[in-house]
């Protein structure tokens, strides 16, 4: 999954896309990259963030959606809290709903995820982005982190939205400590993968990387950002989610190679 952030405060490509014709281009060379899926978003997550008008939002990654969906039969998802975006953008050509607040952030977020029938990712998150990296506290961060996806795909099916449609994101980095919460649930993922449902990992370029290498910047994150990649393939996520797209796609595809190889000498 190729991430394309149409914003101007993104934590680590802000406003670089926000042009449509740039973010279109991009959008394009992810694909070429080898891309399955790209992920479109109209407001940053990043810890601190401020909310955006839905409106505004809207007016963000509609039309790109639109232009993508007219010349590419490529997987859309948008990245979005908001019922009326998913609904704009389903409608423009998208088919996933990435959700950081697993449905939870308004009323009717699960009946309209039903409603669309389109498939949804739901992610776990501690809090709202612009608090949720105060002091968050767990005692098992990957129990806590299982059980609370497990009941928000319970209420999703619950609320009529099939269970072949459900995604599930450990959310790495969001309301977790960088090193007490994120390590463990990365090295626990078998947890979230038991049950049962498609896993999307994300940790390309996130500030943990950063704080194990010294405070490196976020687009000196590469290294991290594979090695958290392979690390999911390893654990049997389905998708992850990266900013450099070509190098990931390499990676993968000699771990891949390798792990073959391996089994046709077994």
């Amino acid at each position: 999954m190729g991430v394309v952030n149409v914003t101007p405060d993104s934590f680590s490509d802000g406003g670089r896309w926000s042009d449509p014709q740039a973010a279109l281009a991009h959008a394009r060379a992810l694909i070429a990259a080898g891309a399955d899926i790209l992920d479109i978003g109209g407001e940053s997550t990043r810890p601190g963030a401020a909310p955006v008008a839905e409106a505004e939002e809207i007016a963000r990654v509609v039309p790109l959606i639109a232009a993508l969906r007219a010349e590419s039969g490529i997987a859309i998802s948008v990245d979005t809290m908001k019922p009326a975006v998913a609904r704009a953008a389903v409608a423009a050509g998208a088919t996933i709903w990435n959700d950081v607040s697993a449905l939870a952030h308004a009323p009717g977020s699960l009946a309209t995820a039903a409603q669309l029938g389109c498939e949804v990712v739901l992610m776990h998150m501690k809090g709202e982005p612009a608090t949720m990296q105060a002091d968050p506290v767990y005692d098992d961060v990957a129990a806590e982190v299982a059980e609370a996806l497990a009941g928000r795909a319970e209420a999703a099916m619950a609320a009529g939205v099939a269970r072949g449609k459900i995604w599930l994101d450990p959310g790495i980095g969001f309301g977790k400590h960088m090193i007490r919460h994120n390590l463990p649930l990365l090295a626990h993922l078998d947890r979230i993968v038991a049950l049962g449902f498609p896993v999307l990992l994300g940790v390309s370029r996130k500030s943990f990387i950063g704080r194990l290498d010294g405070g490196a910047a976020a687009d000196a994150r590469l290294g991290g950002s594979i090695a958290g990649a392979l690390w999911g393939a390893k654990a049997g996520v389905a998708a992850v989610r990266v900013h450099d797209v070509r190098e990931t796609v390499q990676a993968l595809r000699v771990w891949q190679a390798i792990a073959q190889a391996g089994e046709g000498q077994a």
